[in-house]
């Protein structure tokens, strides 16, 4: 279990972005599934926290979402991991691993904004000149369940106490 929990928490780090599934609030599509590529960071290159930082806008339709019920999935996938590369395998293949963190979404805490800016803006430079009226703010989720898929034969389920307690593998 502790080498998985390291596994999905050095996904975590590495990822420079991942795909938000949301329930839709909008009316012809209310209730189905929604999805969004997003940039995210889990803290600057030295300081993994696991906990997956966002820069959003009102004006993006997965906040609106969000607004009405803040439950979401975020799935990283290994799509430019060691294994996969060095291998060439197609980043679908189940050797590839992927994670998948599901809670809640909250805006990020004044006292967390400056912490929520150095993670975004160290891993993403260009968001520092996004244009300012769309009135950014960041977001990060508050995980209740991950999940792992390494290799074929299944999902395993990391419990959050090992997640938070792995130490993610060096870049």
């Amino acid at each position: 279990p502790r080498l998985l929990a390291a596994t999905a928490r050095s996904l975590a780090h590495a990822s420079a972005s991942g795909c938000l599934a949301t329930v839709s609030a909008h009316e012809k599509i209310q209730g189905l599934p929604f999805g969004s590529c997003l940039p995210i960071s889990d803290g600057p290159f030295n300081n993994s926290t696991g906990i997956p930082f966002f820069y959003m806008t009102a004006k993006d339709p997965v906040v609106a979402d969000l607004m009405k019920n803040p439950t979401a999935s975020l799935m990283l996938p290994e799509s430019e991991g060691e294994f996969c590369r060095k291998n060439i395998v197609d980043p679908e293949d189940p050797q590839c691993v992927r994670v998948t963190l599901t809670g809640q979404m909250i805006a990020v805490s004044p006292e967390e904004v400056e912490f929520a800016k150095q993670a975004m803006f160290s891993r993403h430079p260009g968001m520092r000149k996004w244009p300012r009226q769309y009135e950014w703010f960041f977001m990060k989720m508050r995980i209740e369940h991950i999940w792992l898929l390494k290799w074929y034969g299944g999902v395993s389920n990391i419990s959050k106490e090992e997640y938070f307690k792995a130490v993610p593998r060096k870049a």
